[in-house]
């Protein structure tokens, strides 16, 4: 009812369920009840959505003795472990995306007498975990891993320097302007500045009130950086030392000026318990950046129809006709990759066929480095609107420096479906298709034609 979608609670439960929303984890459902007597819903309905979440509970077993279900024979001690933890480090340290790199990164610690850590999403938490999270018993701030990365030999120095984003009554700009004054001060001081930023998940999340600019109840409602951090930014980059920008968010983020001006841009995320050790490998060398963006970070909110036009036109890498600021798959490596001749196993598929791309990749630099062989597809000719390009296949390949690596990436044809809204069912369109091979949506390498179907 809050999106006045439906008049009354009855209706709007009535209409989820018809959706196919199974569970409400509030308290709407309980008028359902009244929904059947009013002729909203029939049982025959509500049998379809019980029974479905009965299954669902059937096959995790809880309905089982427990000798009979696995999970329950998992012992205390097999929490929060060492290996865990190197679990927990390798994901953080997979996940994170060099957007940009004029030659900073990696640093070289042999260079650099005193470091400054800056912004709050550097000691901060929250900024790990994201939400509907755990809670990690001993979680590493980006300050903290990089601070034990260089020991006490080198000493690091920190300050907040400006809150996230401003409030919308302007209270917390006096704190802002005394917070500023004392980290330019401290920036003065050191060789190198990581600013580490972005939005974390008090401001991004399910549903919440939020009285800051850019954001409602939990919704962004413009994409770009808040304004008071790249006023900082600007300030700290004005003192003409090596700067890092680190960004943590959960969804896409327009940094314009800051793409523009800065020498070097990582994209951290939220990455968990073990964030801030990964981070210090990947700014300083230890390991070679290879994560890939898995959403399209555009320039700003004006290259983006309306909030409330729910057409996918100009919408995600599919259908955004503009140039995005860091496209989706975008990512690059402390070492440079050269793919070879790419080439498919058959250039004519059944529907029920799986295709093979095949082709090398070398690693042309001087670092072993990780690549992510993308794979896209693209119709020629549909009778109805399709894609301008869609990912089919990707693989992550570990490629030794001044080697090479033969890359085989399987690709199912039933992958290549779309929605058919008059049948209300997928379909694989028959005719001309073009396999695109790349290093990102916006950065093929080859073309390669199939054809799907037919004589």
């Amino acid at each position: 009812m809050g999106h006045n979608y439906s008049p009354t609670i009855q209706t709007a439960a009535a209409s989820a369920v018809k959706a196919g929303c199974d569970l409400c984890c509030g308290i709407q459902y309980r008028a359902l009840t009244d929904a059947v007597k009013d002729g909203l819903l029939t049982e025959q309905e509500m049998d379809t959505a019980v029974g479905r979440l009965l299954e669902a509970r059937f096959r995790l077993g809880m309905f089982d003795p427990p000798a009979m279900v696995p999970y329950a024979s998992i012992p205390a001690t097999a929490y929060d472990t060492p290996e865990n933890d190197r679990l927990a480090l390798r994901m953080a340290r997979e996940g994170v995306v060099l957007l940009k790199n004029d030659g900073l990164l990696p640093l070289d610690k042999t260079k650099i007498r005193k470091i400054g850590v800056f912004g709050i999403n550097a000691n901060y938490v929250g900024t790990l975990v994201g939400n509907y999270n755990g809670v990690p018993s001993h979680p590493v701030t980006f300050a903290q891993g990089i601070q034990d990365y260089l020991t006490t030999n080198i000493p690091l120095y920190y300050a907040p320097g400006c809150p996230l984003v401003r409030r919308v009554d302007d209270t917390n700009q006096a704190a802002y302007d005394e917070a500023r004054a004392k980290a330019l001060q401290l920036a003065q001081k050191v060789d190198v500045i990581i600013y580490i930023g972005g939005i974390c998940a008090d401001l991004e999340r399910e549903y919440m009130g939020v009285p800051y600019e850019g954001f409602f109840w939990g919704d962004r409602t413009r994409i770009e950086m808040p304004p008071i951090q790249t006023e900082f930014i600007k300030a700290l980059r004005a003192l003409g030392k090596p700067f890092v920008f680190v960004n943590c968010s959960g969804s896409a983020v327009a940094m314009p000026w800051e793409a523009a001006n800065l020498p070097a841009i990582v994209q951290a995320w939220y990455p968990g318990q073990e964030g801030g050790r990964a981070l210090a490998e990947v700014l300083f060398g230890e390991a070679n950046p290879a994560g890939r963006l898995p959403v399209t970070f555009y320039g700003s909110t004006a290259d983006l129809p309306a909030f409330t036009d729910y057409a996918m036109a100009g919408r995600t890498y599919r259908y955004f006709k503009g140039k995005p600021l860091f496209a989706f798959g975008h990512g690059l490596s402390y070492t440079q990759f050269k793919y070879g001749a790419a080439q498919l196993d058959k250039p004519h598929a059944g529907l029920d066929d799986t295709i093979h791309v095949k082709l090398d990749v070398t690693n042309t630099g001087a670092r072993d480095g990780d690549e992510v062989v993308q794979v896209y597809f693209r119709h020629v000719k549909s009778a109805v609107p399709q894609p301008l390009e869609a990912l089919c296949g990707f693989q992550r390949v570990p490629v030794p420096r001044q080697q090479s690596v033969h890359v085989e990436i399987p690709v199912p044809v039933k992958g290549l479906r779309y929605w058919e809204t008059t049948r209300k069912q997928y379909v694989v369109e028959q005719g001309d298709y073009e396999i695109l091979v790349g290093a990102a949506s916006d950065d093929i390498r080859a073309t390669l034609p199939l054809k799907i179907g037919g004589p």
